[in-house]
């Protein structure tokens, strides 16, 4: 399939939350289970205030990716895990004005095509706020290559969210998020 007919733009994510979760399934290496979780999540991420989703299909309509995201709000629960980690590194502040990317997946078998990019870069242009921070699994992949290369710095390392079993990275970039040169 030729990468120029994967189309990005708003998604309703509500309407197809087992479409992307099958995704990120696929994409995160989730059980049953753990969709079951995230299923609720998503729909309650969804009802914040700015949330709004973004999604890659292909012309038969197929979603192949996804992302969404919101303005932070410090009371939400990631926000009050990881404030103790950013303040340790002098970075609480990332936490105030600040666009956050709550998930962003792509089926593996559209990964290394721009489609991650195009997604992030798409939602976070929508964003009134200055940055934009998120979380990656603490470790080098092309995630964490694809948010440098667009701006994105650590703010954190080996950051611990219940029931994970893998530390975590956060990263915040300035917006808008830089481009290929």
């Amino acid at each position: 399939m030729d990468d120029a007919e994967i189309e990005i733009g708003p998604v309703n994510l509500a309407a197809r939350v087992d479409e992307a979760l099958a995704v990120q399934a696929v994409a995160f290496g989730l059980d049953a289970g753990e969709v079951a979780v995230r299923r609720h999540i998503v729909l309650r991420h969804l009802l914040c205030p700015g949330a709004r989703a973004y999604g890659a299909t292909t012309p038969d309509g197929r979603l192949v990716g996804f992302v969404y995201g919101m303005p932070n709000d410090r009371a939400h629960w990631w926000s009050t895990v990881v404030e103790t980690y950013l303040r340790a590194t002098g970075t609480a502040d990332w936490l105030d004005d600040s666009f956050v990317i709550t998930e962003l997946h792509v089926h593996p078998d559209f990964q290394g095509r721009g489609v991650g990019r195009a997604l992030i870069t798409t939602i976070t242009d929508t964003a009134a706020e200055p940055r934009s921070i998120l979380s990656a699994i603490d470790t080098e992949s092309p995630a964490r290559g694809l948010y440098r290369a667009l701006g994105y710095v650590d703010l954190a390392r080996q950051v611990h969210f219940p029931s994970a079993p893998r530390p975590y990275a956060v990263m915040g970039a300035p917006l808008p998020l830089r481009r290929r040169n």
